[in-house]
């Protein structure tokens, strides 16, 4: 097949840019690169960490304009700096074997990753479907491809130095986002980007063809929120690492920014700057009880929006949506840092809350009754550390933890540096309680009993400690690790990715963990999940190679940084 090659009797796929593809490069700094040192080097643990975190402490702050194209070194394997050089574990090589086969094709060339494979059977799971066409007394195979688990793989081969399999996604869902896209008679917003799609094969006419889904196949029939803000974050990844910034300046893809900006930047009746959305409606496709104005959804818009913000051509129209991007991410991290931000003395604050208070000097703004704060929160809040909370609206606040919106709020500096620390002071604190024995927990705490019938409406997949309800997520794993990195602290990626290398690869590489400490594979878990083999991938070579999180990290934008007021008679 065109552009790639057996490699240890591995498709490896050929990632070779022409000349014009790469005008921005520095040649001189490719030339420079560090080959391979295959003989023993000192590994992680040999290392002091506060070797790597004074290294870290120095070049952080230019993570974000770094270039570091990727590059491949020993059996699939990404590259090593000769500073930074690791020994490979065993399971690295069968987590890219892995990887590989979960590769889909379209019309010859790689568009993105299968969701699961099952290597004992040797069927694709739950993502596909194996269709017979009557007509032509033949099965055609249907490989589904979803977009926001596509994101890790796709970090691990910009990472590796194959950006090709990336540009081909991107440009695939960007061709499917023009679709017409309609649930029942309902026409949905012409800026939005599929949940997944599928390649369907047909062997008799020898030919490959696209079907989107954008929530008409889901469960709840729900669109999906995030996957516009993960295309963006990651073209932007694509263009950081690639060092190639023509394909975010074609004008199809900045239509398709400014499609996506148009769909959640217009007016409405909101008095506030987050997104309200659907229960379902991101990495929770379930009913979890996340309506309103989830801490995931708002991470990724206000990492969607910085992201967006810097690739934008400079023209009329690009100035137009740049000074609507930037009075939107003023008003959102004011909003997410003032009211979804939780620590011990906020804290004791709400706990203090009057009610039925009106006007704008009101303290309590949302009407939250202090008896609605959930237990469990008092004993789980440390004196150091805190976080943001899963949600707040009129008299709703929810208390629980979610670890993806929080990793993300570090990522793209919603976070300021005194709140992404003190996020990860919590982590250490609660080690147990959000980690356990398998990184990390999606959710905390379960909510069970009449709460979780309510809730979860009696949801047999999402009972207590299980799935989305308390699960533990390997895949979770590369945000954790690009957090540690960012708030220079890779020793708590390092015991994380230890615990994972400790059952991950013995288990099948399964799609979550079920149990207080993530103990148990889950119940209903998907074997090979490939996304738990990228997630492991990808934090293993941000560890390995931190000028990697150049390319998923945004540095704290200092005009964005104010001071806290939330009224007047706030302190009083």
């Amino acid at each position: 097949m065109d552009g790639t090659k057996e490699m240890g009797g591995l498709r490896n796929v050929s990632s070779v840019c022409s000349i014009s593809e790469m005008d921005d490069f520095d040649l001189s700094r490719l030339l420079d690169k560090p080959k391979l040192n295959i003989e023993r080097q000192r590994s992680f643990d040999e290392r002091s960490l506060s070797e790597l975190s004074i290294g870290l402490a120095r070049g952080i702050d230019t993570f974000e304009t770094t270039y570091s194209p990727g590059g491949r070194s020993g059996f699939n394997t990404p590259a090593s700096s000769t500073r930074n050089s690791f020994e490979p574990h065993p399971m690295v090589a069968d987590a890219w074997e892995a990887l590989r086969k979960s590769l889909v094709y379209f019309r010859g060339q790689p568009v993105g990753t299968i969701a699961a494979y099952d290597h004992a059977s040797e069927e694709v799971l739950n993502y596909d479907q194996v269709m017979y066409l009557k007509f032509h007394k033949a099965l055609a195979f249907d490989f589904q491809v979803f977009v926001r688990d596509f994101v890790p793989s796709a970090l691990a081969f910009l990472m590796n130095g194959e950006p090709d399999i990336v540009k081909h996604f991107l440009l695939k869902t960007l061709y499917l986002q023009g679709w017409e896209k309609r649930i029942d008679r309902f026409k949905l917003g012409e800026g939005a980007m599929p949940a997944s799609f599928k390649v369907l094969h047909d062997p008799i006419r020898k030919t490959d063809s696209l079907v989107a889904d954008f929530g008409e196949s889901a469960i709840g029939r729900v669109a999906p929120v995030d996957s516009g803000f993960w295309w963006i974050i990651l073209l932007r990844a694509y263009t950081k690492s690639t060092g190639d910034s023509s394909l975010a300046e074609r004008p199809e893809c900045q239509k398709g920014i400014k499609l996506i900006l148009t769909l959640c930047l217009s007016e409405g009746f909101d008095t506030f700057p987050t997104l309200l959305c659907a229960d379902g409606c991101s990495m929770i496709d379930r009913r979890m009880g996340i309506y309103g104005y989830p801490i995931e959804i708002q991470a990724l818009f206000f990492m969607a929006l910085r992201s967006a913000s810097s690739m934008l051509k400079h023209d009329q129209e690009g100035k137009e949506f740049i000074e609507r991007i930037v009075k939107r991410l003023h008003a959102l991290s004011y909003h997410m840092r003032s009211y979804f931000w939780l620590d011990f003395q906020q804290l004791n604050d709400i706990y203090r809350y009057k009610t039925e208070e009106y006007s704008h000097t009101a303290v309590n703004k949302f009407n939250v009754i202090p008896d609605s704060i959930p237990d469990w929160v008092f004993d789980f809040m440390p004196i150091r550390g805190g976080y943001f909370i899963g949600n707040v609206s009129p008299a709703r606040m929810d208390f629980r933890w979610f670890a993806l919106g929080n990793c993300i709020a570090i990522l793209s500096s919603l976070a300021t540096h005194e709140q992404a620390m003190a996020i990860m002071d919590l982590i250490e604190a609660r080690w147990e309680e959000l980690v356990g024995e398998m990184p990390l927990k999606i959710a905390y705490p379960a909510i069970e009993s009449h709460e979780w019938r309510i809730v979860t409406g009696c949801d047999p997949k999402n009972t207590r400690w299980s799935y989305h309800n308390g699960g533990s997520w390997p895949v979770l794993l590369w945000l954790l690790t690009a957090a540690c990195i960012k708030t220079g602290r890779p020793q708590i990626a390092r015991k994380a990715i230890d615990l994972a290398e400790t059952r991950l690869l013995k288990d099948s590489w399964p799609e979550y963990y079920d149990g207080k400490l993530g103990r148990y594979v889950g119940k209903q878990a998907r074997k090979y999940q490939t996304w738990s083999i990228a997630g492991y991938l990808v934090a293993k070579m941000m560890l390995e190679d931190p000028s990697h999180l150049g390319m998923i990290s945004l540095e704290e934008d200092r005009q964005m940084k104010p001071v806290l007021r939330r009224s007047s008679s706030w302190t009083c």
